[in-house]
């Protein structure tokens, strides 16, 4: 049986494992595996496709519903560029702060988490607390899926999911889903001098940000519904964040790519905006092909995740509600992954410790005094899981 340790040391051993999402997390896994069987945890790795990353689950307690479930990413953003003060990953205290890549986001969730397992091991427990930590959260929710799926499986059907995202123990009810497209406009190379005869990709690709520009002026000059109303912005957004395209000056450009994104309220359906993105895709693929039936336009889905939709008599804000004692109204307009779980059947809320501006910042921090916050509602939750 491991050593029993303070949330705070976690955080320490978490914050030092370089988990950014374009690098493995298995030495992480690995640790945090041993040190849930050390306490008696049943676990699960899930690898990914590649083998360079894992999920992980772990059950505690008896065999049956009604539990809760603790949820958090491994993964990272990239410390690349950033004017840190000190090493992003070795965890630094300054001012009541502990400074370090991953403590808000959302490594101080997972420390607390793990914190919990002891407590929960040594308690008389009625109803489970399972533990879910994912990989690649921080490039589009997509590890967690299968993880969501086998838990949903396999495992005893918990009653509430509290995902740790930092809210400043706030909690979040809803939040918007979101949908990415890959995007590849072929065109037609020609000289300069002779482009209607060619195709360029990266005209083409104009139209498609002009749609993008008018919808979203659309958007922002409509009344917004009730549920919209919730969240800033109140409406749908679509982005385009980086392109990239063509040979050089005096050559119709052969190719452009960029990726598209929407960021769509809870009462809009991602499928019914997906439609409209490729129907527009579809027209100026016609176009297009007017002048060159070589041309092309091909889009491939990068991700989804789904909107968390604020429950009514929700049993996962029950509970956060009555652990933290917060009964504000709050969503947010990112995603976590909360919106997997919920369409998956899981009363879901999200509610963790630190501040969300505190995220992929340099010199990234959680107040201390947060830490502590989240350490009083795992007590909670645990003494709840004994009645």
């Amino acid at each position: 049986m491991p050593a029993e340790t303070t949330p705070r040391a976690l955080l320490e051993t978490l914050v030092a494992f370089p988990t950014v999402s374009r690098d493995t997390n298995l030495p992480l896994i690995d640790w945090v595996q041993d040190y849930l069987e050390g306490w008696g945890a049943d676990c699960v790795r899930l690898p990914s496709p590649c083998g360079t990353k894992a999920n992980l689950h772990a059950h505690i307690g008896p065999k049956v519903d009604g539990g809760t479930v603790l949820s958090g990413h491994t993964d990272v953003v990239p410390v690349d560029g950033q004017d840190w003060t000190s090493d992003p990953f070795t965890l630094t205290e300054r001012n009541g702060r502990l400074y370090g890549r991953g403590a808000a986001d959302m490594k101080g969730f997972v420390a607390l988490a793990l914190a919990a397992v002891p407590l929960a091991a040594r308690s008389d427990l009625k109803r489970p607390l399972q533990l879910a930590l994912s990989f690649d959260e921080e490039v589009g929710c997509t590890g967690c899926v299968p993880m969501v799926e086998s838990m949903a499986r396999d495992l005893p059907r918990a009653a509430v999911v509290i995902v740790g995202e930092p809210t400043m123990m706030k909690v979040v009810t809803g939040h918007k889903g979101s949908r990415s497209f890959d995007t590849r406009i072929v065109g037609v190379p020609v000289h300069s001098s002779l482009q209607h005869l060619g195709v360029s990709a990266v005209h083409e690709a104009g139209r498609l940000l002009a749609w993008l520009n008018e919808t979203n002026d659309a958007l922002m000059a409509a009344e917004p519904t009730p549920t919209a109303a919730l969240f800033e912005p109140p409406f749908t957004t679509i982005s385009v964040g980086r392109i990239e395209g063509g040979e050089a000056h005096n050559i119709t450009a052969g190719e452009c790519r960029f990726k598209l994104g929407m960021r769509v309220v809870a009462d809009e359906r991602l499928d019914d905006w997906a439609d409209r993105y490729r129907a527009e895709v579809a027209r100026v693929e016609a176009r297009m092909k007017t002048v060159d039936p070589r041309a092309r336009i091909e889009v491939s889905d990068s991700f989804t995740v789904p909107p968390l939709v604020p429950e009514t008599d929700g049993a996962a804000e029950t509970l956060a509600r009555a652990l933290t004692g917060d009964n504000s109204t709050n969503v947010v307009s990112y995603g976590t992954e909360a919106g997997h779980f919920q369409a998956n059947g899981y009363s879901t809320v999200v509610c963790g410790p630190g501040d969300i501006a505190q995220a992929h910042i340099p010199d990234e921090y959680i107040e201390i005094s947060q830490l502590d916050a989240g350490w009083t509602f795992m007590q909670r939750i645990v003494s709840r899981l004994t009645e």
